[in-house]
Order: C-alpha cells, then structure tokens, then sequence
C-alpha cells in the first residue's frame, strides 16, 4: 500500500508542476483572444482525450512535459482548396459545418465544387452546385470534418502571431510565471508544515525513526522527548546527542525518553560500523507566522535560485559531465525517495522543482520559452515578426536537440538503475 501511495504521489508532483506551467499559458493566450487547440500533459501518442469548448484536453503517454497548441503556431493540418469537392451545413444563413470526406454519408448538407474560399481573412466559400454559383459567409467557430475529426477554423484575429507584442510575451511568460508561484506557495505550505524552531533550543524530539534500525529495535517511537542518555541531560543540545552516539558504536547506551508525559527507558545500541542508531532528532518546534511565512518563503525562493544558477554555470563550463546528468527517470526516483519521507519533504522538493522549471524554461535555448521571448522582443524593436517559417525551423531544431538529451540522461540513468 505504502509503495502504491509512494508512486501516486510521484506522478501527481509532475501532473501538478507540467498542468501549472502550462495553464499559465492557455490562460493569458485566452485572454489575448486566440484560439487554443489542445491542452496536453505529456508527449507522444494519447491516451486520454476530451474536448470542452474550443479546446481538446490531452493526456500523452509520454511524462516528459506538455503543451499548449495555440492557433497559428502551426501550419494549419486541414485544409481546403479549389476545385475540391466538399460538403457543407448551413445555420441561420452560415456555415457552420465543412466536411471534405464521406459526403454521400452526409444529411442535411449542399454539396459543390470549391471556387474560392477564405477561413482566415473574409470568412467566406463559393461553392459551384450544379453549375450555379453560389456564395456563403463562414461562422467564425466553424469546424472542418475529415477523417472523423473536426478541427475549428482560426480567423487571422484569432491566431497567436496576430496578437500584439505584449500579449503574445506574456502568454509565453506566463508558463515560468506560474512555476514561480506555485514555489513560493508550497515553500509557504512547507515553512507551515515543518514549524520554525523554538528559540532557545531546550528540548530534542524524535522526528523519524527508520525501519530496522537500532533504533526502532529498542523501541524508539517518533514523537519522544529525548531526556538523558547515560544519566547525561541532552536538553536542546544535539551535537552532544550525536558524539555520544558515535563514541558507543556497539556498545549499550541507556536511554531516558518522555512519551505520553511519562518517562520510558531504553537501551539501545547504535550499530558497530556506522556508530548510528537509525533516527532523525529535531529540535521542538512552533508554527510559522505569517510573517515568518511569507519570509521564509522569499528567502528560499532566492537561495534556490542561486543553487540552480550554479548548476547551470558550472554546466555551461563543463564543471559537469554528462554522466551527471539526471532525465526524467532519475527525477522519478529522487522523487520517489522523498516520497517515502513524507508529504512534508515532498513539498519542499516539489517547490524546488517547480523553481527548477519556470528557471529552465526561461533559459534563451530554442524550443523553450525563454528562445520564443526572445523572437518576440526582435518582434517589438523591428516593429514586425520574424518569418514564421524560419522561426519555427529554430524551434524545431532545438526541440530536437532538447529530445536528444533527454534520451541521453535517460539512458544514464537507466544505466544507474540496471546497476544499482
């Protein structure tokens, strides 16, 4: 049960941290007015799929990330040219419905030949239906049916490139964004869940006893008050606690705890080659204030942030190796690991990981978010955007790249695991 828990909460870390960031997205990119294709947790083949509205929420089989497909990013898929023969229905003097396949399975539909038509800009189709040419305005949701799927038309005001430079910015800016807050939030959740230390420090608790430890044998509980180890008072000083316990490795310690307001016995002997016994000792602690709180909270945002920023230097100056990279799987099983601590380190972790990505998307890397500002503020000071085809071919080439990695680390870490 314990492992099933463990896994659950792996795989809500990540599906918390990749729907955050890109809700930031999908949000702003709303806003802005334009049309938003698919909402996508995950890459590669789907595995679940529901459309509400205009959008078509995708789960992926592969949790390396996700996305939000915005109209215009993209070449459109479907698309509809002279001189083919479609089908169309038409609602209160629109039409709402285009279907370019199966049309002798199709009721209720006029059937034409294709003169001319434009979804983008006039919002129009002229169809040749037995010779007599007839014209009909397009309804800006209009769908486009074929191979049993319906793709909803995007008018030029409704796609991403037709947004204005500050819009379209923050639409991008908004995935990282949205990572920040989320870590500020469960560094707050964390500070509150942990406590701040009681100051001064005249008590020592157990906090976590680990299984099959020394410990654990003689019956050692989370939650004692540790009150003497071999007649000698502990109080808050836990630098005595842990020489004591390294000066009698195998050797019997006797114990005083408090539990339940009653003083208990124990005897316990911390093992022979490690000089531990098995616990993890705390200080007695209080809840944070809110000013506390929001104090720390900012004060771990910056110091992690200093953190990642030196793994990146030292990346960038190949202080690192490749082999010292971690993928995805690796992230899975430290994650996995804190898990098993409890929800209190887990949330510490998640904080850190979400700082992590709204940091790494930011990065000027092609592909990445930090690359597409960076086209976007060309855009602004050249008053005009960059040709979306090379633009694209940039991205492309780096989303190829970023894959390569990625099966690089996961192959080390594959590796890692294969042996041990």
């Amino acid at each position: 049960m314990q492992m099933v828990q463990v896994v659950f909460l792996t795989v809500l870390v990540f599906f918390v941290l990749v729907s955050i960031h890109e809700f930031g997205h999908f949000y702003f990119a709303r806003r802005a007015g334009v049309l938003v294709r698919e909402f996508a947790i995950g890459f590669g083949p789907k595995l679940f799929s529901i459309k509400r509205g205009e959008t078509r929420y995708t789960l992926r089989l592969l949790p390396v990330g996700g996305f939000v497909r915005m109209a215009g990013e993209d070449p459109e898929v479907v698309e509809v040219q002279p001189g083919q023969t479609i089908g169309v229905r038409i609602k209160d003097g629109e039409v709402n419905r285009i279907y370019l396949d199966r049309l002798d399975e199709r009721t209720n539909i006029l059937r034409g030949e294709v003169k001319s038509i434009d979804l983008e800009r006039d919002l129009h189709v002229t169809l040749d239906v037995d010779g007599d040419i007839q014209r009909y305005p397009v309804h800006r949701q209009a769908l486009i049916l074929s191979k049993g799927r319906d793709t909803q038309i995007a008018p030029v005001d409704r796609q991403f490139g037709s947004a204005t430079a500050g819009k379209k910015a923050m639409a991008i800016f908004a995935g990282p964004m949205m990572n920040f807050i989320l870590a500020f939030v469960l560094f707050a959740v964390y500070i509150q869940l942990a406590g701040v230390t009681v100051e001064p420090v005249t008590k020592t608790f157990v906090n976590k006893v680990n299984a099959g430890s020394p410990a654990e044998q003689a019956g050692l509980k989370k939650g004692d008050l540790i009150v003497s180890i071999e007649g000698d008072p502990i109080a808050g000083d836990s630098d005595k606690l842990v020489k004591k316990i390294g000066a009698s490795a195998g050797k019997p310690m006797h114990w005083i705890v408090e539990r339940g307001g009653k003083e208990v016995p124990l005897t316990i002997t911390p093992d022979e080659k490690t000089g531990k016994a098995g616990f993890y000792p705390v200080p007695e602690m209080r809840r944070a204030g809110a000013g506390e709180t929001l104090k720390f909270a900012g004060n771990a945002m910056v110091d992690s942030t200093k953190t990642i920023m030196e793994g990146f230097r030292k990346l960038i100056f190949g202080e690192f190796k490749i082999d010292d990279l971690g993928g995805p799987v690796r992230t899975a099983q430290v994650t996995g690991e804190i898990a098993q601590q409890g929800i209190t380190q887990l949330t510490m972790w998640g904080a850190i990981l979400s700082l992590y990505l709204g940091i790494f998307n930011l990065l000027p890397i092609p592909a990445l978010d930090g690359s597409r500002l960076i086209f976007i503020g060309i855009e602004a000071v050249r008053g005009k955007p960059i040709d979306p085809n090379r633009e694209s071919l940039v991205h492309f080439i780096g989303f190829a790249m970023l894959m390569l990695l990625m099966v690089v680390v996961t192959y080390n870490d594959i590796l890692r695991l294969v042996k041990g």
